[in-house]
């Protein structure tokens, strides 16, 4: 008797998590079409919960493949559903089935026996559900960032994997930013020396989140909860809730493939500070009025969050939360050495004895060309629809070509874990006047032997 395919998904998954134990990468099985003799098993057939305007993107990204056919989607609103089935009207494809009814729809559509792997891009609260849901299905999990809220979420990922041998993989698009795997190329050639410290964080003004119908604004982001749009509808309320580091994977990723986190070394504990809240009342004052109801709302995040975070060998990482303040975009990446420092903001490197000039910066753009990682110069064109100045394209490839070679994602569930970790445990340091908060081994102790993966195969 033939084995169905969501039998040999996890029985191919269960494999794959035995042998991700061991500080070599899977080779790539051959071909699923091969041991299910169906013809159509070539494609990869994935899944999507979540199809609001970060979701209709990763099933934009996944069309684009010839090998990719997506059967369901699943989200309550509408809205999102009319827009995503629009996508498929204009490639000329048959409309995936919806699943809307209720909160927990996305449980039917994980019964189906045709998904090899779901992409979940929904509210924060819902991410650990949807991906401890997916895997206990048999189906890799792709889960958007944050991946959890809760350390005992990060727990639940972890503990899920271990024991289903199905796979999850955060998908930090910044990761495949084209200058920080350029760094990363570096610093694996020695150029930085022995890396001593790195700078990173999220530092993006989003008070003026649209919460109307996208075409206008109506008082920027005044408005929040049930009379918000997009994001605004729940993205807030954190903002209400809880003060520490909402956000650290974008910054937090690159970092930790810089500083082989998980696979060498580990983080071990941080401490947190948070300045005081007033970036959002100020602006509900300014663009609604001295009297609109949201000006009695009490923000508990601090406007600007610092973390420090210890690491096993020795490096330290600052890293920062400013979503609430009036400021360019940066995600502040800094990278030091024992032989020199590159810098984000301005884009400046200076490496001792290989500048021209002694403690004077020169711009990166001649080390952007000659260090350039080979994904982007394999795929930089390719990349060119997605979105993020192309790094949309990579972390999809990424999740996808894991899927379809039934190999361990290069981002895995002990990543998502430990990133998203920071959030919690931050908000402990800060509630506790700063003091020192140990960061788990989501590894449990895997981290001493485990080599790295991230950006070292042709696939990811």
């Amino acid at each position: 008797m033939k084995p169905t395919r969501r039998e040999f998904i996890r029985t191919a998954a269960l494999t794959g998590a035995a042998a991700s134990a061991f500080p070599t990468v899977l080779t790539a099985a051959s071909s699923v079409a091969s041991s299910l003799g169906d013809p159509a098993a070539d494609k990869v057939r994935l899944g999507f919960i979540g199809v609001g305007s970060r979701g209709r993107s990763h099933v934009e990204q996944a069309l684009y493949r010839d090998d990719v056919v997506i059967p369901a989607i699943c989200d309550i609103d509408p809205d999102s559903i009319a827009r995503t089935n629009e996508i498929f009207k204009k490639k000329g494809l048959a409309l995936p089935e919806a699943y809307t009814k209720g909160d927990e729809a996305f449980l039917q559509m994980l019964k189906r026996d045709d998904l090899d792997g779901v992409i979940i891009a929904t509210p924060w609260e819902w991410h650990t559900p949807m991906a401890v849901a997916t895997m206990k299905a048999g189906k890799y999990a792709g889960v958007e960032v944050s991946a959890t809220v809760t350390l005992k979420e990060s727990w639940d990922l972890v503990n899920t994997f271990e024991k289903t041998g199905v796979p999850c993989m955060i998908l930090e698009n910044v990761c495949y930013r084209r200058d920080v795997m350029a760094v990363l190329n570096m610093i694996r050639q020695g150029l930085f020396g022995e890396m001593t410290y790195a700078h990173c964080g999220y530092q993006h003004d989003l008070r003026d989140i649209k919460f109307n119908d996208g075409k206008h604004y109506a008082g920027g982001g005044v408005e929040f909860g049930a009379k918000g749009y997009a994001e605004a509808r729940w993205r807030t309320q954190h903002s209400v809730d809880r003060n520490g580091d909402i956000y650290p994977t974008h910054g937090l990723g690159p970092v930790a493939h810089w500083l082989d986190i998980n696979r060498g070394n580990r983080f071990l504990h941080l401490t947190s500070t948070a300045t005081k809240s007033r970036g959002l009342h100020k602006y509900v004052v300014d663009k609604g009025g001295p009297n609109h109801p949201n000006t009695k709302v009490n923000f508990k995040l601090g406007d600007i969050v610092t973390t420090v975070i210890q690491c096993a060998n020795g490096e330290n990482i600052v890293l920062m939360h400013d979503t609430n303040s009036p400021r360019p975009y940066s995600l502040g990446f800094r990278a030091q050495g024992t032989n020199g420092i590159w810098m984000d903001d301005n884009d400046m490197i200076y490496l001792e004895n290989v500048s021209p000039k002694a403690h004077a910066w020169e711009p990166f753009a001649s080390y952007q060309e000659k260090y350039d990682h080979p994904l982007w110069k394999r795929h930089a064109q390719t990349a060119e629809n997605a979105g993020h100045g192309g790094i949309d394209f990579f972390v999809m490839r990424a999740f996808i070509e894991s899927v379809k070679t039934k190999t361990p994602p290069p981002i895995d569930v002990y990543d998502a874990a430990v990133w998203s970790a920071i959030s919690p445990l931050s908000e402990e340091s800060i509630a506790g006047g700063s003091k020192p908060v140990e960061i788990p081994d989501f590894t449990r102790g895997k981290w001493k032997t485990n080599k790295p993966i991230f950006a070292l195969s042709d696939n990811f």
